[in-house]
């Protein structure tokens, strides 16, 4: 995700830098955009000169303090609501004092991620959707100290890198998109799982019968099923409603390590 933002970002004229923990995560990133350019070149979508100019604009690190007059910081690091406070924590200290603090999470706390900061009203949630660089939404999420101002600055940022933004006024697990999506998923392994039909028959129903681009059980395995199932906990902690259940199918799967495309397995073989 973090990739893809950037590679956004610099296609739209702006200086990024890129940082991960390790040299070699930072090496990969930045290759990981410069192949997927090479092929839009390959393609006739982008000229040779306009590939070199964006990578040009984006620097990789590891030092954190590298971030100290940024105008934005948009984290996506694990969904870890102990890992993305230290890390917010670390980027209050460090940043500037205007600097927004974005996060990409797909269902933790706004509020509490912005808890860690002496800026609450400068931190908001930015939730980028797979692929970055051509998914056109992003969904823009209020904390409870989240300023108009902060918004309406990243209403720009999103614009700016062609992106169509949407406003969650408060924050709710899920926010729009994963509060309708992820339950939907569970269902389809739940029918799956109680034999209701093959996984092949579900997909193929949800997409000719309801219109969806892809199935259910092929969205999981490439989402992640390992993201969704943490998703599906959250909403299960924060609701109290049963019917966020995550399926013992589901469970059973994580713990045998199918998260779908990038382990090799997950409903389907890869």
């Amino acid at each position: 995700m973090g990739v893809g933002i950037a590679q956004a970002a610099a296609r739209a004229g702006m200086q990024v830098i890129l940082r991960d923990l390790q040299k070699s995560l930072v090496r990969d990133g930045l290759r990981n955009i410069e192949n997927d350019l090479g092929h839009e070149v390959s393609q006739g979508q982008i000229s040779a000169e306009e590939k070199d100019m964006i990578l040009s604009r984006i620097e990789g690190t590891t030092d954190l303090a590298q971030l100290h007059d940024v105008n934005l910081v948009n984290e996506a690091v694990v969904e870890n609501m102990a890992v993305k406070k230290q890390l917010f924590a670390e980027l209050d200290n460090i940043c500037s004092k205007n600097t927004i603090l974005a996060t990409n999470t797909s269902s933790l706390s706004i509020t509490e991620i912005a808890s860690a900061t002496k800026r609450q009203d400068k931190v908001l949630g930015m939730h980028f959707f797979k692929p970055v660089t051509t998914v056109k939404l992003v969904e823009l999420i209020k904390g409870i100290e989240t300023s108009d101002s902060t918004i309406d600055i990243s209403k720009d940022f999103a614009d700016r890198i062609g992106k169509t933004s949407v406003v969650v006024n408060r924050e709710n697990p899920g926010f729009i998109v994963n509060r309708i999506l992820v339950p939907y998923i569970n269902e389809a392994i739940f029918a799956y799982a109680e034999g209701l039909a093959g996984k092949e028959e579900i997909d193929t129903a949800m997409k000719l019968g309801a219109g969806m681009p892809e199935g259910p059980l092929e969205l999981a395995d490439r989402i992640g099923l390992d993201t969704i199932y943490s998703v599906m906990l959250v909403f299960y902690e924060e609701f109290r409603d049963s019917k966020y259940r995550p399926h013992p199918l589901f469970s059973t799967m994580i713990r045998a390590g199918y998260y779908g495309i990038k382990s090799g397995k997950g409903f389907y073989k890869y």
